[in-house]
């Protein structure tokens, strides 16, 4: 059985930090793509960030690139993303990906979810 859990989300003002981490179990993180998408309240799903975990290439979003870093753990089979100068409106809850690919509609789909941890970010 495959399982992504996030973990790292909370309430920090605008302008702090946050790391949030994907642990995947029964998932070999090392080969294989991992993607960090969030959604707001009211708003589809929108990818932030990608990692191709096999020689470290990453994809940023245009609006975190600069503040946000996507990272691996071989060791503990883990993905990070670290979170930096965050915006209100960086508040959303944060879904960790294995092998996510764009499909109809420009909907997001991927192989594995995780079940989310929420970001808020205040003013």
């Amino acid at each position: 059985q495959v399982h992504l859990v996030e973990s790292g989300g909370g309430s920090v003002q605008a302008g702090g930090s946050l790391r949030l981490s994907c642990v995947a179990s029964g998932y070999t993180v090392s080969s294989n793509y991992l993607g960090w998408f969030r959604q707001a309240p009211g708003k589809k799903r929108e990818a932030v960030a990608g990692i191709c975990t096999t020689n470290d290439t990453t994809v940023y979003a245009g609006s975190v690139k600069g503040r946000f870093t996507i990272s691996q753990d071989n060791a503990k089979n883990t993905v990070y993303l670290q979170m930096n100068s965050l915006k209100p409106e960086d508040t959303a809850m944060y879904y960790c990906a294995a092998d996510p690919f764009l499909g109809d509609g420009r909907r997001w789909f991927a192989r594995y979810w995780g079940q989310g941890t929420q970001v808020t970010v205040s003013p």
